[in-house]
């Protein structure tokens, strides 16, 4: 079996924007990167009130208690 390797990063993002360019057309390319990244934002939001209710002490004695 052969192994794999990755692209360098530069490499990587010059190769996808080209297929995206191929693919979507100039407009919808752009329109594709800049989407908000509304999930992210929720999970964000999602774990601030978790924090929020959190009892700090608590969490702590749970998390490093052996």
């Amino acid at each position: 079996m052969k192994g794999h390797t990755y692209l360098p990063e530069e490499e990587l993002i010059r190769r996808a924007v080209e297929a995206l360019m191929e693919t979507l057309g100039p407009v919808e390319t752009v329109r594709f990167l800049t989407l908000s990244r509304r999930e992210r934002l929720d999970s964000v939001l999602r774990h601030r009130r978790w924090q929020s209710t959190l009892d700090r002490n608590r969490f702590f004695t749970e998390v490093f208690t052996e």
